[in-house]
């Protein structure tokens, strides 16, 4: 116990000099930045050549400037296990810990790679935490018994998702045109499309190709070529490998941007009844507003939650009134604003919200030391 209280110790400490590094490197966005990431949103994986035919920018330039993006936190792509419940278990857990400990709690269950976000909540609980295993049982009987045995935490409560409406891989900035925009949905892979539709069949992978997910978890856009040398495996094998990964709808591929750029620094979750039989009629008038990030059914106390990125703290209440009245008969039970996101998706970031490059991935056992 020991051990592994100082192993978090120093993981926070760690955590707090990136975070310290980086509030002195803030930078700016500029309009060509933020219309590479929104073309990197609709196809994370599309060539920067293909990208540049409908930007209107030189291949190089492109990939010089996300390389700029991607080293100072401000942009990354990324893949993560959907989670969807016919599949998988996605489980949103609310944590209380002791307050003075909260720092070695949320350093402690950001080390889960089961656990892919935490975030700290203004109320009612003090973190809430995503997390993603193959079944119910994994959930119950591995990740439970090890949050259970993290100093500080004293209590949780979990609902379970049954059905996900909408996910963080849909949202978007919107700089680009339309015509942009269905330019680049007309040259994107398998993998980008949606990975929530109803009539998704995930096939299932073979644990040599599982072991590729960390890969691009950590890169959205790593190459076979890459993988293949890390692995040390016959690069036409990965190939193969890859397109079979890319095409199984078993993961979710985004292009993320920092919090702090992306005009919309506030994250504000709800907890909400809808009646039954309504959700997707509900879900439906949520897809319409650009704010929303996140909605799914739930078990638990309340049946239906959603997640949205505001401009500000004023904009929460103009926002309920526009849930209530897209959506008839929808009881809002409550609003819950995060002050801090510790990690999203499997990447750690720091406080200001950019990525530490630190990526906590699922399967990362698979992998051969040092990979």
């Amino acid at each position: 116990m020991l051990e592994n209280n100082c192993k978090y110790a120093f993981f926070w400490l760690q955590h707090t000099i990136h975070a310290r590094f980086w509030e002195n490197q803030l930078m700016e966005l500029s309009e060509e930045d933020l219309r590479l990431v929104n073309a990197l949103q609709i196809s994370p994986r599309i060539s920067w050549s293909d990208a540049g035919s409908v930007l209107g920018v030189h291949a190089t330039t492109l990939a010089s400037r996300w390389d700029r993006l991607r080293a100072a936190g401000a942009a990354w792509t990324t893949a993560h296990l959907m989670g969807d419940p016919k599949d998988m278990c996605l489980a949103m857990v609310d944590i209380d810990c002791e307050m003075h400990l909260r720092p070695e709690v949320t350093a402690a269950v950001a080390q889960l790679p089961e656990v892919i976000t935490v975030e700290e909540a203004a109320s009612n609980r003090d973190l809430t935490l995503t997390v993603i295993t193959q079944d119910l049982e994994q959930f119950s009987t591995q990740v439970l018994p090890r949050l259970k045995e993290v100093r500080g935490l004293t209590k949780y409560h979990t609902a379970l998702c049954t059905r996900i409406h909408t996910s963080g891989y849909a949202w978007r900035l919107n700089v680009l045109s339309k015509a942009e925009q269905q330019a680049l949905r007309s040259l994107a892979g398998p993998e980008s499309a949606n990975p929530s539709s109803p009539d998704t069949v995930v096939a299932p992978l073979p644990e040599t190709h599982l072991a590729l997910i960390p890969f691009l978890a950590r890169d959205g856009r790593a190459t076979a070529a890459e993988i293949a040398r890390a692995l040390d495996r016959n690069p036409a094998t990965v190939q193969r490998q890859l397109g079979r990964v890319l095409a199984s709808r078993m993961l979710s591929f985004r292009c993320e941007i920092a919090q702090q750029y992306s005009g919309f620094p506030i994250t504000v979750q709800w907890f909400a009844n809808v009646p039954a039989g309504q959700h997707e009629a509900a879900a439906t008038e949520l897809r319409a507003i650009r704010n929303i990030r996140f909605s799914a059914s739930t078990t638990g106390r309340t049946n239906f939650t959603m997640i949205m990125w505001l401009r500000s703290l004023a904009d929460v209440m103009e926002m309920e009134l526009t849930i209530q009245q897209r959506i008839p008969g929808i009881e809002l039970v409550e609003s819950v604003v995060m002050l801090n996101t510790a990690k999203r998706v499997g990447w750690m970031l720091n406080p200001d919200s950019t990525a530490m490059g630190t990526v906590v991935p699922p399967y990362g056992d698979l992998l051969p030391e040092g990979a």
